[in-house]
């Protein structure tokens, strides 16, 4: 086996699927290609995947995703037919041609992520949906620094603090509600401190925080709108990135639907939670740009 292989791991029933991103002679060391996991293992407990569209770990995940972008991508037709309607119920003039001239001013998303190949992944949907996003990769514990420099430079409406973190295994009387029974629930906490001392408003600045396992309640403490992981279950890469999106394009006028949200993930509501937080979607007329192709 090979650095970049995939594999699965025969004493956890081949449920996830890894990439092998080192070997030394005694482990291996594994990254999952769907869900935000890194582990090591002994090479004689892993199996080579010899096609990974047909494992359950893709059909189930990318299934999952596509459904996801489908109903995102509804629902902003949805709310610019919404957004149509209003504004000719509204308006005294008769040309709806010149009311479709508006202009959407969907949430802009600062992404820090502790996995580049996770961020890539995250920015290719982020694109794929049309939300604005600026994206950075940086080691768990450099984020909450790193913070500082750049919420007043991005000047986001959505923070999404991600990576990797796990319950910390064979520690003696493990505490499961103390951060020092987590790998970086307490990097993603500080983050998430610094970000509401930069705004303290939740509905101006919504926060989406943590990884696989991570302490929600203390998630949510610190500041966070929605945050990972209320059952301390592996999350899919891209659930922060659905939770944003659907963030993005919803109206400031609305609070985010709690289920609905949660609904577009892969995780579910086992994997993620949140609180009751207002959109940031905004329109604007008149569209300049159509009045300049019209001149």
């Amino acid at each position: 086996m090979y650095r970049g292989d995939l594999v699965t791991r025969k004493s956890y029933g081949e449920d996830v699927v890894f990439e092998i991103i080192d070997i030394n002679r005694q482990n291996v060391f594994l990254s999952g290609v769907e869900y935000r996991l890194v582990a090591d293992s002994p090479i004689t407990d892993l199996n080579k995947v010899v096609d990974y569209r047909l494992t359950k770990d893709y059909m189930r995940s990318h299934s999952k995703v596509e459904q996801t972008q489908k109903m995102i991508q509804r629902y902003r037709r949805e709310q610019q037919e919404a957004n149509l309607h209003t504004m000719i119920i509204r308006s005294e003039q008769d040309d709806e041609a010149e009311l479709k001239s508006y202009f959407e001013v969907p949430g802009k998303v600062l992404h820090l992520d502790g996995d580049s190949r996770y961020l890539t992944k995250s920015l290719e949907l982020y694109n794929k949906l049309r939300v604005p996003v600026e994206g950075h990769y940086f080691r768990e514990k450099d984020m909450p620094e790193q913070l500082y420099e750049l919420l007043p430079k991005v000047k986001p409406d959505i923070l999404v603090i991600t990576g990797h973190d796990s319950m910390i295994k064979n520690r003696r009387n493990r505490d499961d509600y103390s951060l020092d029974s987590y790998k970086n629930s307490r990097n993603f906490a500080k983050a998430v401190k610094i970000a509401r001392e930069y705004e303290k408003n939740k509905d101006t600045l919504m926060i989406v925080a943590g990884a696989c396992q991570s302490h929600f309640e203390a998630l949510l403490q610190a500041g966070a709108n929605f945050a990972s992981s209320p059952q301390r279950i592996l999350i899919h890469a891209l659930d922060p990135v659905q939770i944003a999106s659907k963030i993005s394009y919803t109206s400031i006028k609305d609070t985010v639907n709690m289920l609905d949200v949660i609904s577009y993930t892969i995780s579910g509501i086992k994997g993620i939670g949140g609180i009751e937080s207002r959109g940031s979607y905004r329109i604007g007329l008149p569209n300049i740009k159509n009045n300049e192709n019209n001149h």
